[in-house]
């Protein structure tokens, strides 16, 4: 129930909106600081009990509203998942008073999203998206926190029932998240449940990295991608795992791509379902079957990388704006879903909204927009390259993905090539998307480093 400080505030915000609509003179600051400080009299109790270490803040500075995570330990400690609801309502008033752009002069997405879609998007997940079923999933696996080098972070861990399994640990990208593999947990753990053998069996790991999700925030700089390669070999090692395998695509591709060049003890292989291919021209020119994976990296060079280029350079400026706006935030993302996804023009073709919503909802709650674009800004012109490879590589090229570099390049790149195949459907997104094709991917590929 609502102060009454509260309402007068709201009320006088309301008043303050229609001046403004009607003269477009901006209502007096000290009636915003007003609005403010009422608005955080609402807050969220955080995601767990008093006295852990927040992830987020925001409010004013008389009060400020925390979200929180429980500080991590060298220990492998039982995590839960609880967003209060006061998170979720406070999401529902924020979505149901947006303002929105004008439609502008483009009816496709060749300016970003058009907002016939993104209404549509925004409504679905004010009225009927339901975070709680994303809990449930998430809460219904092994999740844990442990501190790596100063920094406490999140993963997924189900072993299988199968004794001679394989561990790996799977590695999201950006604007990907734990949630791109919830649907290829249960199959690649439990095989003879889903239509495989036995010897397919994986042990399974799912870490967050670091800025994103329920892992912590760097408050220093040096997070790059080796780094991250490093704490990830250190975390199979702290369970227990003295042979295994690492996938990854996106920048889960650069951290997997940089194990590999580290050699950490136990790493077996690696398997890309983007790998970093830009080789330098060779002497006699590019030939013809090189040329559709040129006309690509041309085309995301002119009209694909503005927010790479954005994130690289001005991440903290972007966070401001996503931070605010559970709108912003999700076009952001809903954005790449579109582009990089195996659609027609529609991202719900290749992924439910559902799903998507899954994934700009845990970067929403836990606030982790300019902390998740920070990778970006340690690592993408420095880390997230080509780099030969020695250790053994498995590669699936999606075909359905913005990049879909020639197996020479493959060849040129990594010594030990030792499984490279082209699956006609899926894209970016590829466990998401198509998250049967994934796992015989994985279960044919790795076949050969039991």
């Amino acid at each position: 129930m609502k102060s009454p400080r509260i309402d007068a505030a709201l009320e006088e915000q309301s008043m303050n909106n229609d001046l403004e609509n009607r003269t477009g003179v901006p209502a007096p600051l000290t009636s915003r600081r007003k609005f403010i400080r009422a608005a955080a009299a609402t807050g969220v109790a955080g995601i767990f009990s008093p006295g852990f270490v927040p992830i987020s803040a925001q409010g004013s500075a008389m009060q400020a509203v925390q979200f929180v995570l429980p500080k991590a330990t060298k220990d492998v400690t039982p995590f839960k998942v609880h967003v209060p609801q006061a998170a979720l309502d406070d999401l529902k008033r924020r979505l149901a008073t947006v303002r929105w752009p004008d439609r502008g002069s483009a009816t496709d997405w060749s300016q970003g999203v058009p907002l016939g879609k993104a209404q549509p998007l925004i409504e679905y997940w004010r009225t009927r998206y339901d975070w709680r079923r994303a809990e449930i999933s998430l809460n219904a696996l092994p999740q844990f926190r442990t501190q790596i080098d100063g920094l406490g972070i999140y993963f997924i861990h189900v072993r299988s029932k199968h004794e001679n399994a394989l561990p790996i640990i799977l590695t999201h990208g950006w604007p990907g998240s734990i949630i791109e593999f919830l649907q290829v947990i249960g199959p690649l753990v439990d095989p003879t449940a889903h239509s495989g053998k036995a010897d397919e069996a994986f042990h399974v790991v799912v870490p967050s990295l670091p800025g994103f999700g329920f892992s912590d925030k760097p408050t220093e700089a040096g997070w790059r991608l080796p780094r991250i390669a490093n704490a990830w070999a250190a975390l199979m090692a702290r369970l227990g795992y003295s042979h295994y395998v690492a996938q990854g695509g996106d920048l889960g591709a650069g951290v997997s791509s940089w194990m590999a060049k580290q050699q950490p003890s136990g790493l077996a292989a690696i398997h890309l379902n983007l790998p970093i291919l830009f080789p330098p021209p060779p002497p006699g020119g590019y030939k013809g079957a090189e040329q559709p994976a040129l006309a690509q990296l041309g085309k995301y060079a002119s009209d694909g990388s503005g927010y790479a280029s954005i994130q690289a350079t001005r991440p903290q400026t972007l966070g401001y704006g996503l931070a605010d706006s559970p709108v912003g935030q999700a076009m952001w993302i809903y954005e790449k879903f579109q582009a990089w996804s195996d659609n027609k023009g529609d991202p719900a073709e290749a992924i439910s909204v559902d799903h998507m919503l899954d994934d700009i909802s845990l970067y929403w709650l836990t606030d982790t927009a300019a902390s998740s674009a920070r990778v970006y800004f340690e690592s993408f012109a420095k880390d997230f390259a080509r780099m030969p490879i020695d250790l053994p590589v498995a590669v699936s090229i999606f075909k359905g993905d913005f990049f879909t570099p020639p197996k020479v390049w493959g060849d040129q790149t990594y010594s030990k090539l030792f499984y490279w195949n082209e699956v006609p459907k899926g894209g970016h997104f590829a466990a998401l998307e198509q998250p049967e094709l994934f796992v015989a991917e994985l279960r044919k590929s790795f076949a050969q480093v039991r």
